[in-house]
């Protein structure tokens, strides 16, 4: 065997400059790397709020709060995981600061972006679970775009190889952060042999956990943070293997980096999250939104100004959301009425107005039916468990379906319930007749049984 015939035929080229000055501000690789992967899970995660019912815009609400408690939290992680650096023998605490140097933690930019993601959502009036969702696999797409840093960085690579995507790695200059260390003919200077580009593996890695994420989602419509789970189980299941390939320096415990012990944790605690907890996916509708308008065919009710009325030039947030099923939210899509929620529906005497009432499935609870008139349609009349009190009969326009029939009205010669004259339906009490005259006086339906 010859030296030529173990000479790499291919190898991956590393750059030589990772910063560059625009005038006297240092434009760095890194820096621009993690604001690119920003962006993207800025713009996927806009986008599947919007389709949850959010307004348009509360992903730049909360990036406020995420982004800078995220490098808050990763420069903390890194601190505590690598102590030495900066309180050790010889080490600079002031240094802690200096970010721009490198050194942050994925692990703390996680945390850290989730107590301000938390802390956004709560001011918005957002369930927590449904960003930690949204955000799910726009994630790892931002970790995809975040590790080309460390390429231009020539750092955290793996052990040597022979293999044709080889990394070749140079040597920086400690001298002038950022620049290769050159020779005396001003080449730069390589380090022996190729060695394994663990960065793109990473980066390979989460493009195809943000595809798991994307695909399993769609076909199970996970909720309540369960697609935020599947991603820390993705990316940790991942990062495991990934991590016991790296050679740069780390702490290590038993004889393990640091953060392979982190990632089988962060794993188990994912893995957990994702059996124990169950739930359809959550939908939103503003709390203040109004109940006319409907939006265009096929349009996204997240396009839709829905705090704008008329022609004001004001544009006032939600409120509030207000969480509701996925049929619910269809419907308010497709009517723009606010549908009641199971369970929940309006007080005897305050039904729905016309062309505002339940979607199908959400009918009144008993006792509080409507009015003759504002019935709900055929497939969504009222079941046989919420049936109209005994009395007089809702008419030709609110019968019931034979299934759910009204109780034995008067005789065929009694006067149709709502009017002034006649007497109540059979075996009524006088009190109710009573009431039954009065509302028919005032234009409204008899009083509601319970109420």
């Amino acid at each position: 065997m010859t030296l030529a015939s173990m000479t790499p035929l291919a190898a991956l080229p590393s750059p030589t400059t990772a910063v560059w000055q625009l005038g006297p501000v240092p434009i760095r690789a890194y820096a621009l790397c993690i604001v690119a992967g920003i962006v993207v899970a800025c713009l996927v995660t806009e986008r599947r709020l919007r389709q949850r019912g959010v307004a348009p815009g509360a992903v730049l609400d909360i990036a406020v709060w995420a982004v800078p408690t995220g490098i808050i939290g990763a420069r903390i992680y890194h601190v505590i995981t690598s102590p030495e650096k900066y309180f050790g023998t010889g080490g600079d605490p002031w240094k802690a600061f200096a970010i721009w140097e490198g050194g942050l933690g994925i692990w703390g930019a996680v945390a850290g972006g989730a107590l301000g993601a938390w802390i956004a959502a709560r001011q918005l009036g957002i369930p927590f679970a449904v960003v930690a969702d949204a955000l799910a696999p726009g994630l790892p797409l931002a970790q995809a775009v975040g590790r080309f840093g460390n390429w231009f960085n020539n750092e955290l690579y793996g052990g040597r190889t022979t293999l044709p995507w080889g990394l070749q790695i140079h040597r920086m200059d400690p001298d002038n952060p950022g620049h290769a260390l050159r020779d005396d003919a001003n080449q730069p200077i390589l380090e022996p042999g190729l060695h394994h580009p663990t960065f793109a593996y990473e980066a390979l890695w989460n493009l195809g956990v943000a595809g798991l994420v994307f695909a399993l989602d769609r076909r199970f419509k996970l909720g309540r943070g369960r697609a935020f789970a599947l991603y820390v189980m993705g990316y940790t299941a991942g990062r495991f293997w990934i991590e016991l390939m790296r050679t740069d320096e780390a702490n290590q415990i038993l004889g393990v980096r640091l953060n392979v012990w982190t990632a089988g944790l962060v794993f188990l605690g994912g893995l957990i999250y994702f059996l124990r907890v169950r739930g359809p996916r959550e939908y939103l509708i503003p709390v203040n939104a109004p109940a006319v308008p409907v939006p265009p065919a096929g349009g996204d009710v997240s396009q839709v100004d829905l705090s704008r009325t008329g022609e004001g030039p004001a544009a006032v947030a939600p409120e509030g959301y207000r969480v509701v099923s996925e049929e619910q939210f269809t419907a308010y899509r497709e009517t723009g009425a606010v549908p009641d929620a199971p369970g929940t529906d309006d007080a005897p005497g305050t039904d729905d107005a016309p062309g505002t009432d339940d979607a199908p499935g959400t009918d009144d609870a008993p006792g509080t039916d409507e009015a003759p008139g504002t019935d709900d349609g055929r497939a969504a009349d009222d079941g046989p468990s919420t049936d109209d009190a005994p009395g007089p009969d809702a008419g030709p326009s609110t019968g019931d379906r034979s299934s759910a029939d009204d109780a034995p009205v008067a005789d065929a010669g009694a006067e149709p319930a709502g009017t002034t004259s006649g007497e109540p339906a059979g075996g009524a009490s006088a009190d109710a007749a009573g009431r039954a005259d009065r509302a028919g006086a005032a234009g409204a339906r008899p009083a509601d049984r319970d109420s």
